[in-house]
């Protein structure tokens, strides 16, 4: 009889979490094919199989070579009592610091967006009190002591009430970079909004959404044809000077085939300092694809990035954002930087 081996290469061990009911699932990172995948097994739900990677070579880079010393922070708020992932707070056991604090402030949103990983919407009325922000806002600093950033974000953030507060707030906080993360609808359709988000300047940047130039993406991908408000909002922020990333969620077969030419508009316009892609969470409203194959990896994205003629041209602008692969698309993101990038604001 020939020898029996197993299909795949092991690679790692992993900790994760059930796809469907959140639950610890212990996992192991395989190589199979010329890609990376994530095998777990949930008590409940059984065998979950996500592609995590199509390039081994470049993962392999990522988890062995693109690495740096983890900064820790300042205070831990938890102890380590039930493990990852029931301890988060930061807990002890913690690698890393905040590199990016999200500071939620309400769960209103005035779009329903079919791929919204956080089910925001009209219906979803609550904001945290103005109290509540101050105390969310003073844990990061004790945490961090100086935060790097620190994102304004929902729901949408522009409709809480207390909006320009919570901003003020922010502001007198020695917090290094704020940012707020936006549909731009009150930008592009209110007078007077952009002028005062401008008042924020400098160490202040808009995270505009930002997924295509096509009308049926923007109906498959935010429920509405947003085309006019994103061209309104960056003439606004390209008269004020206001620095914005364009954070493009990707979603394969919709909108992946445009990356290039997001771009080359990106170029063009003065107050863009860099474009964020982010491949769509399988979570919340929009959990209807085989993670094992319909994932849209970061190694597909790095390669479209790089296969564009002012991107090559410009190579010591391209970079991916440390922390890189995660099971399910938690938090993954790559991140590709105009000249403009380099100014000081």
């Amino acid at each position: 009889m020939g020898e029996k081996v197993r299909p795949y290469l092991f690679y790692d061990t992993a900790i994760s979490i059930c796809s469907t009911c959140y639950r610890r699932a212990e996992g192991k990172i395989i190589f199979e094919d010329g890609r990376v995948y994530l095998l777990k097994r949930c008590p409940v739900h059984g065998s979950q199989r996500v592609l995590m990677a199509d390039d081994v070579e470049y993962y392999r880079l990522c988890r062995e070579v693109f690495v740096k010393t983890p900064e820790m922070p300042q205070v831990y708020n938890m102890p380590v009592r039930w493990n990852c992932p029931y301890d988060c707070g930061l807990c002890t056991d913690h690698e890393q610091h905040s590199c990016l604090t999200l500071v939620e402030i309400t769960d209103h949103c005035n779009l329903e967006c079919p791929i919204c990983y956080a089910s925001s919407s009209p219906s979803r009325k609550g904001c945290r009190s103005l109290e509540h922000v101050t105390r969310m806002l003073d844990a990061v600093v004790r945490n961090e002591g100086r935060p790097d950033v620190v994102q304004i974000s929902g729901g949408e953030p522009t409709l809480h009430p207390d909006f320009f507060k919570i901003l003020d707030l922010a502001k007198q906080r020695p917090i290094q970079h704020l940012m707020v993360n936006t549909n731009g609808i009150r930008i592009a359709r209110e007078d007077g909004f952009a002028e005062r988000l401008a008042e924020y300047m400098p160490g202040f940047e808009v995270y505009l959404q930002f997924d295509s130039f096509e009308a049926s993406v923007h109906h498959e991908m935010r429920g509405a044809d947003l085309r006019s408000i994103r061209s309104q909002a960056i003439e606004k922020l390209n008269r004020l000077g206001v620095s914005t990333s364009l954070v493009v969620t990707l979603k394969k077969g919709a909108n992946d085939g445009e990356i290039g030419k997001i771009i080359d508009w990106a170029l063009e316009q003065p107050c863009v300092r860099g474009v964020v892609l982010q491949p769509v969470q399988a979570a919340g409203r929009h959990q209807q694809f085989n993670p094992a194959v319909d994932r849209l990896t970061l190694t597909e994205v790095r390669r479209r990035v790089r296969a564009n003629e002012r991107v090559q041209a410009r190579g010591r602008d391209s970079s991916a954002v440390p922390s890189g692969f995660s099971g399910d698309g938690i938090c993954a993101e790559a991140e590709w930087k105009s000249d403009s990038a380099n100014r000081d604001d």
